[in-house]
């Protein structure tokens, strides 16, 4: 079914514009004119192609998890899921998130399941549908959700956390190149002029800085389109899924980081996969769910082949295994967790256990990068100077 962009009054006047799904504008048109909606029009909704700058935007999280916590409260207070939805969406602070909603609410009075209502967006994340689906198979949706709620804040507060440490020396960082190019482009030039009037001999440290901090100059602003330039061009190379398979590789590859990103994406899918068990979601629909939801094409690759394995009968330990990707201790706490039946309840743990391993050793990490950024650029600083000022002992010397 094809999507457009609807725009109607109610019967109290008020405007409202949403996401709907029909086989034809005409189809849309009369569905609507009959339930007494005054149509102001109907456009063929438009797929975000790939983006230049960066890829298409995405649900805010945040945001999203009031309106779960508001919903469940309304659910949980007596109010059917249509009502519930009805108060919500005329109440959304999200303005990108309130189509969406409404879009929803306007399907499940149509008859459609909220689950399924849910996924015809295509903006609302797969753990979150497949949740919704569970529950309303269970019959327990607010317990389900409030699964979900517990996760998501688990893991936004994780993010939060490794974002806040990065924080720091990616300002720093920032800082030091801005006064290293501070530093060459003008100060340097400025010294340059002063010994061209002197008709000084110079040694070869002073000339090879005056040489780089002329030629930089001269191309400051060549060389900074061109890193802008460059950085354009990444940001769009790096959105095709070859090129993000390829980053995936790098970003192992390196020497400290390589352990802990990896680390932090089985957090995540151990968190994944002990929500959707703990709600009722059979191990294989629960895999292809993790899958679908990382944001790591590398360990998608491998989760889906492990659930191929799981399918056919192999133990979820011995299919994570055959990857390659996830570590033993792992493996090992989840073969345990396999064995005595109690593989939601484990999964927890290695989420918890991987979550404090990485907040630990990022903050080893950054607690040396700090002290190596400034003494980088104490060594920079000291050489710009003696190189500049070391002339003028010589003249001084010569003079006297």
């Amino acid at each position: 079914m094809a999507q457009f962009v609807l725009k109607y009054a109610d019967g109290r006047g008020q405007i409202h514009q949403q996401v709907a799904s029909a086989g034809s504008e005409k189809e849309l048109r009369e569905r609507y004119s009959q339930q007494g909606f005054l149509i102001y029009s109907i456009k063929p909704r438009m797929v975000a192609a790939p983006k230049f700058l960066g890829r298409r935007k995405k649900l805010n999280l945040e945001k999203f998890l009031i309106f779960n916590q508001q919903f469940v409260t309304l659910i949980r207070a007596g109010l059917p899921i249509l009502k519930s939805l009805d108060l919500l969406a005329e109440r959304l602070t999200d303005p990108k998130m309130a189509p969406h909603i409404q879009a929803v609410r306007h399907e499940v009075r149509n008859g459609t399941l909220l689950s399924e209502a849910f996924r015809q967006q295509e903006i609302f994340p797969k753990i979150y549908v497949t949740s919704v689906m569970a529950g309303e198979k269970s019959g327990s949706l607010t317990e389900v959700l409030d699964r979900y709620i517990s996760y998501q804040k688990l893991s936004l507060a994780v993010r939060k956390k490794v974002m806040v440490s990065l924080l720091y020396p990616a300002v720093l960082i920032v800082l030091v190149i801005l006064q290293m190019v501070f530093l060459v482009t003008y100060v340097v030039p400025t010294f340059a002029t002063l010994y061209s009037t002197m008709q000084a001999q110079l040694p070869a440290m002073t000339l090879a800085l005056i040489a780089v901090g002329t030629t930089a100059r001269s191309y400051v602003l060549a060389l900074a389109a061109a890193l802008i330039a460059g950085i354009f061009v990444f940001r769009w190379w790096a959105q095709r899924e070859s090129a993000r398979e390829k980053l995936d590789r790098v970003k192992l590859k390196l020497p400290i980081a390589g352990e802990i990103w990896l680390k932090y994406q089985v957090a995540q899918l151990a968190r994944i996969l002990s929500t959707l068990l703990t709600g009722g979601i059979p191990l294989v629909q629960a895999m292809e769910t993790a899958a679908e939801s990382l944001g790591t094409p590398i360990l998608e690759k491998a989760v889906a082949m492990a659930g191929k394995s799981v399918r056919e009968g192999q133990p979820l330990s011995a299919s994570l295994r055959s990857s390659g990707l996830v570590p033993p201790l792992a493996l090992d706490m989840i073969e345990v967790g396999e064995s005595t039946g109690a593989l939601p309840a484990m999964l927890n743990s290695v989420a918890e256990f991987f979550e404090e391993d990485v907040n630990t050793r990022m903050q080893a990490t950054l607690s040396l990068i700090e002290p190596a950024i400034m003494i980088f650029m104490g060594i920079f600083v000291a050489f710009v100077l003696i190189a500049l000022y070391l002339p003028i002992f010589s003249l001084a010397d010569t003079i006297r």
